[in-house]
């Protein structure tokens, strides 16, 4: 199967961004441009661990009430959540109802202080597995990588839950750690661009 399609706008795109309409924009706008603020990385982190065993159009359909039900991924507030907390959000129909996933990223958010702490910011950890593009494989052929593999073990040992390989590769892609646009993705050589141009933070 291509790994192509042809967008509205007569340019190809990831055969994956024409799947839902919702995806298209994100594909465009989002996926595979570097982001080095705390909350958005956090967030993603987050989200990626309640899509575990969903897809992520069910993720991304209900990213809005996500945001309003977690301070908007505000880490320093959600580390202070309690049972009560856990309570509320098991209530909440806008999100994924899965205690042990709500439990996890409460569990994340103290330990993103803590990698505030230790390294400075969550930027600064997670862009030191940024991996050598010699590393790579083609564009979208695995769902793992060694970099994704080492930054699930660095989490796990400082006590993040819900950060498996798969997990953290993802939000790799996502947020800019790799280009894994398809070859021929109009979007590929903008994602590049916005790389080169992004100061990786130290």
């Amino acid at each position: 199967m291509s790994r192509l399609i042809e967008g509205p706008d007569g340019r190809h795109r990831c055969a994956w961004a024409g799947t839902v309409e919702a995806f298209l924009p994100y594909h465009d706008t989002e996926w595979g441009y570097p982001v080095g603020d705390d909350i958005r990385l956090f967030e993603k982190l987050c989200l990626e661990s309640f899509q575990s065993g969903l897809s992520w159009r069910t993720i991304l359909d209900k990213r809005e009430n996500f945001r309003a039900a977690f301070d908007r991924f505000d880490f320093n507030k959600m580390a202070g959540y309690g049972p009560q907390d856990v309570e509320r959000l098991l209530g909440n129909a806008g999100i994924v109802r899965h205690r042990g996933k709500i439990e996890a990223v409460i569990n994340n958010a103290a330990r993103a202080q803590e990698l505030v702490d230790e390294a400075g910011s969550i930027a600064a950890f997670v862009w030191s597995f940024e991996p050598a593009p010699e590393e790579l494989g083609e564009p979208q052929t695995q769902s793992t990588s060694p970099a994704s593999v080492a930054l699930s073990k660095a989490l796990k040992k400082r006590g993040w839950k819900f950060v498996g390989p798969t997990t953290v590769f993802a939000f790799m892609q996502a947020m800019g750690l790799i280009n894994d646009h398809a070859e021929g993705c109009a979007m590929r050589e903008k994602a590049a661009e916005a790389r080169r141009q992004f100061v990786k933070p130290v």
